[in-house]
């Protein structure tokens, strides 16, 4: 056996060990969450554990086995897996490269709006059945009750370094004039001069609030933009270590076909 097998057959029985915790933890949240954050996840993650529990053990016995059908179906795969990861990368490049806050002056926050960002993020965030979900997640999280814990006067939360969804969603735009009461209740202005149509969506109900504002879907693509960007250069490393171990594979594969041909030709 090559070591470019045993190198493989290893790679691929760690990976193998690795992706149970993975379907483990999908089961376990299908098992004991019940909000729509939580059950969105669960899929996902019990998927991708499975798929990698299925192509490392291809990957493993093919090796160590020299067994060339389940060697160039794990080749096959890892290529499609390789090929796929790297459209993604340069597509979370690309539809992530707009889109910024923007300050606020006498403010410790940042605004966002939503014109800023690709029309792809904005077209998925305008869905009406796509938000309704996030808004349901929003809510199950209760994203903005710690503001009311950390920020308890108009001068804190003047000065407060809010996070996109903090700033978007759990209070008014600063545009519209809104008296300070809370960090998560406002009053409204007897007469508003303001055409900000995110002003008439503030609700003061702890479960609606800034959530239907546009102000509130641009926060969340601010934070879709940063996981994107942290994501996709973790992508890049994981596309480095992925391109080596298919190096490996393709020895451990031309080594099978070798011991094949040896077989037969000694038959």
């Amino acid at each position: 056996m090559g070591f470019s097998n045993v190198l493989t057959g290893v790679l691929n029985f760690i990976t193998l060990v690795l992706s149970i915790p993975i379907i483990a933890f999908g089961v376990w949240l299908a098992h004991k969450h019940d909000t729509v954050c939580v059950r969105f996840l669960q899929w996902p993650i019990i998927i991708i554990g499975v798929f990698i529990l299925l192509i490392s053990l291809a990957g493993m016995i093919g090796a160590f086995c020299g067994n060339k059908v389940l060697l160039w179906i794990y080749l096959f795969i890892m290529f499609l897996l390789i090929l796929l990861l790297f459209i993604f990368t340069i597509f979370a490049f690309v539809v992530t490269n707009a889109g910024a806050g923007q300050a606020v002056s006498g403010k410790g926050f940042k605004e966002y709006k939503l014109g800023d960002y690709s029309n792809w993020l904005q077209k998925r965030v305008e869905n009406p059945s796509y938000w309704s979900k996030i808004h349901s997640c929003l809510s199950d999280g209760q994203w903005c009750d710690s503001l009311n814990k950390t920020v308890t006067t108009e001068s804190q939360f003047n000065n407060a370094s809010l996070t996109p969804i903090e700033s978007g969603c759990c209070k008014p735009p600063t545009v519209c004039g809104f008296t300070f009461v809370t960090a998560t209740e406002w009053d409204k202005p007897l007469n508003s001069s303001s055409t900000d149509t995110d002003c008439n969506s503030w609700n003061n109900t702890a479960t609606q609030l800034c959530f239907d504002c546009n102000s509130c879907r641009a926060g969340v693509l601010q934070n879709v933009k940063s996981n994107w960007r942290r994501v996709a250069v973790v992508n890049i490393v994981v596309l480095v270590i992925l391109i080596a171990v298919y190096s490996f594979g393709c020895c451990a594969f031309r080594n099978a076909r070798k011991q094949g041909q040896y077989k037969y030709g000694h038959a």
